[in-house]
């Protein structure tokens, strides 16, 4: 295991009797990149703002590769910090802008110059060191604030909603260029998102709050294919959540009777202290959509062991892709994903198809 660069330890923010975040306990390994995801309150923007020593924990301690940082002000945290409003200097210019944390931080002065540079030239703006903010597209002006985020060499990285105000393309972008410093300069960096996509794809480690707490931590791959409970199943991603009863149980897989009518044999990854026994309890299965396959039908399908059949009720093209809604027997709806082919395409509302999943592909969700 990667040493911990970061530990936070039982951290609790509190205001008044309201514990807005709750006994964080959290570790990030040196050089990774964390995101922290979660819905509007959750938390998230709380737990960042006392890693850098903004707000005073009401309980709890945070640790800089080993050493509490509690009672450390945030100019002597060494951290760099990136905020979705860039709180640029109009007045300066870029190069300027970059060079004021040097100057604020008493570094040697007599390596502020080749220091900034470097910065400039990883963010790929040298050629505009002398334009003023205004003068920049708002992208540019993101990679100035990056630039001054990164050019006193911090230990780490905070970062608040970083591309929220930009453009889908240019947001895309600007997390393939972060990723690329990111991994280039190996800072430990902890970044607060709302975007799932954004957080599953450039994150060495995702963790999702919920109610002031972490709800799972894990790889980007385990949070989305493997959630631990039904909210982060329900948050990640598109997913079909259905309620069962277990029917028998097959080594780490539990055949399941839903409410919807189907049979579904669906693996437990995360489980509870006791498994559900035969016929003695509830549990919910989860299905992503991408993991049904569908095909048309003469006639009605039959239905059994992880696969079912159906009508479909609605069609939504998305690009390389078509979402489509199958009402089933029962009236329950299935959500399938399915890339765009000249068959699929050809698929409209009122088709009878077959719904296929390979076994184990769903997954028990708990609580």
């Amino acid at each position: 295991m990667p040493i911990a660069d970061l530990t936070l330890m039982g951290l609790t923010r509190t205001y008044g009797e309201q514990a807005v975040v709750s006994g964080i306990d959290l570790e990030v390994p040196q050089g990774a990149l964390l995101s922290l995801l979660g819905p509007s309150g959750c938390g998230k923007t709380t737990l960042l703002r006392m890693i850098a020593g903004l707000l005073e924990p009401s309980s709890g301690d945070i640790l800089f590769r080993g050493k509490s940082v509690k009672d450390v002000p945030v100019h002597k945290r060494g951290v760099g910090m990136l905020f979705q409003d860039y709180a640029l200097f109009p007045h300066m210019t870029v190069e300027s802008n970059v060079r004021f944390g040097l100057e604020m931080r008493m570094r040697d002065r007599r390596r502020h110059q080749a220091l900034v540079l470097e910065a400039l030239d990883m963010v790929q703006l040298a050629h505009l060191a002398e334009r003023f903010p205004q003068e920049l597209s708002g992208g540019q002006r993101q990679r100035v604030a990056l630039a001054r985020a990164i050019v006193t060499e911090p230990a780490f990285l905070l970062l608040d909603e970083p591309f929220g105000a930009l453009d889908k393309n240019l947001r895309l972008e600007m997390q393939i260029q972060l990723r690329e410093i990111q991994t280039k300069l190996k800072i430990t960096t902890v970044m607060v998102t709302h975007d799932q996509e954004e957080a599953l794809s450039i994150s060495d480690l995702v963790a999702v709050m919920q109610g002031g707490r972490i709800a799972q931590r894990g790889t980007p791959a385990q949070i989305y294919t493997d959630p631990s409970s039904r909210f982060v199943a329900s948050f990640i991603g598109a997913s079909n959540l259905m309620r069962g009863r277990v029917a028998q149980r097959e080594g780490d897989a539990l055949v399941v009777h839903t409410e919807s009518g189907l049979r579904v044999s669906a693996a437990v990854i995360s489980a509870p202290p006791a498994i559900p026994a035969a016929d003695q309890g509830e549990v919910t299965v989860m299905m992503r959509p991408e993991s049904i396959r569908m095909e048309p039908v003469g006639g009605a399908g039959d239905d059994g062991l992880d696969r079912a059949s159906g009508t479909v009720t609605r069609v939504v093209y998305r690009g390389a892709a078509i979402e489509f809604t199958v009402q089933l027997r029962s009236a329950h709806t299935l959500v399938c994903l399915q890339p765009s082919s000249p068959m699929q395409r050809a698929v409209g509302v009122g088709t009878q198809v077959s719904l296929r999943w390979d076994e184990r592909s769903a997954r028990i969700v708990w609580h």
